[in-house]
């Protein structure tokens, strides 16, 4: 059984006895027939197995059947609404590991495909790859609390402007009439909106990365519905400082070296990530904060910061190195639950693939959780060093083989 190197242990009673209540309250009341529900229960054992490859094959071969037909009707045809499991999901989510100073971060991963009919793939940049190639791009949101406990708790296709000028091509790909075009910034909206709509999920802050923090709407929103977000934005982010309007990196440099501190934004595979950090009140509870590298102090990011209610410099660190909560996520749902392991082509099937991955990777997230919580954090007296490892985390049943930025 191929597992990371700091993949939690858990007896396997109880991984088992999670697995089946997470079933039953997550998946299992939005299936009205039994056939379905129980394929989606054999899906979700795959997705959890040791299997190198998780694919309609793969999966269907460890769940005892002779052809992938069953697992492709499934994703394809049953009657099932991912979009309630999604809501389902979040809900077990804001229970066993929600915390008023949770971090929502959105960031977006790419998929690599061949062929042009999957529901909007093209050419196209991502970061996962680091280049443009023929992909599919998905954007996502995760929960991470203090105790550095993460999950993806939603997901939305980004379909390039390109798939909209063709009603034929969408059509073919079962993109659901009335759908028009919407940017990474504007589906990672629909989707903090949604956790903000949910009465249950309770969280402090929203996070993402320059493709975000950059677009000044999206930030406007958070502001108009009071949410406090730490986003980074880019070098020459544009700023107005009494009355004079200049660059994020200009704004920092004209720092004196007594307003920088050293605090560490987390932990990642190396230790304490420690760096210095300065900022400046642009407006009212409106900031710019300015990482710097110990080892070489050349490299510098910035975060744009707002809030509802006065935040101190350690609260605004703990919060931009939560954005590395989604990246972790990614890691762990593709090497672990087969995140990138599928094979379909259609819109609706792409939701539910990645809506039941999802679940999986929350199914070994909340098992660690519950039986093993994390230490207390170390010492946070600073090293001298920064790394930028990124920590992954998971559930493993222990000693047995149970299943376990273009157009933006």
């Amino acid at each position: 059984m191929a597992v990371l190197s700091n993949v939690v242990e858990i007896d396997p009673v109880f991984w088992v006895d999670g697995f089946e209540e997470l079933f039953s309250q997550v998946v299992a009341p939005f299936f009205g027939r039994r056939e379905p529900r129980l394929r989606a229960r054999g899906y979700l054992l795959g997705l959890l197995s040791s299997l190198e490859r998780k694919n309609g094959w793969s999966l269907a071969e460890f769940a005892g059947d002779k052809t992938p037909d069953g697992m492709q009707r499934l994703l394809n045809h049953a009657r099932w609404d991912a979009g309630l499991v999604r809501d389902a999901l979040r809900a077990q989510v804001a229970e066993r590991i929600g915390s008023p100073a949770g971090v929502l971060a959105v960031d977006d991963t790419g998929f690599e495909k061949k062929g042009l009919r999957s529901a909007g793939v093209q050419r196209q940049y991502t970061g996962t790859a680091g280049k443009i190639t023929n992909c599919q791009i998905g954007v996502f949101c995760s929960y991470v609390n203090p105790d550095r406990q993460r999950v993806l708790i939603d997901r939305e296709l980004y379909l390039p402007a390109s798939w909209f000028t063709g009603p034929d091509r969408l059509a073919d790909a079962g993109v659901p009439d009335g759908t028009v075009f919407a940017t990474k910034p504007e589906l990672a909206w629909r989707m903090i909106e949604r956790a903000a709509d949910d009465p249950l999920l309770v969280f402090g802050w929203v996070t993402g990365d320059e493709a975000y923090g950059d677009n000044t709407e999206l930030r406007d929103r958070c502001r108009a519905r009071g949410l406090n977000h730490v986003f980074a934005v880019s070098c020459d982010h544009p700023i107005t400082l009494a009355g004079t309007k200049t660059r994020a990196d200009h704004a920092i440099a004209a720092l004196d070296s007594g307003a920088w501190q050293r605090y560490s934004c987390g932990d990642g595979a190396k230790g304490r990530r420690f760096y210095d950090w300065a900022w400046i009140e642009v407006a009212d509870r409106d900031r710019v904060l300015a990482r710097r590298s110990i080892s070489n102090p050349g490299d510098l990011a910035f975060y744009r910061c707002w809030a509802t209610r006065p935040a101190g410099l350690p609260e605004l660190v703990r919060v931009a190195g939560s954005r590395w909560s989604i990246e972790e996520c990614f890691q762990a749902t593709k090497n672990e639950v087969g995140l990138d392991h599928y094979q379909v082509r259609t819109h609706m099937a792409w939701y539910r693939h990645i809506t039941l991955a999802m679940v999986a990777h929350t199914h070994l997230a909340l098992l660690a959780a519950e039986q093993h919580p994390p230490p207390d954090p170390p010492d946070p007296t600073p090293t001298g060093e920064d790394h930028d490892g990124l920590a992954t985390q998971g559930a493993r049943p222990h000693g047995t083989n149970t299943p376990r930025p273009d157009e933006r």
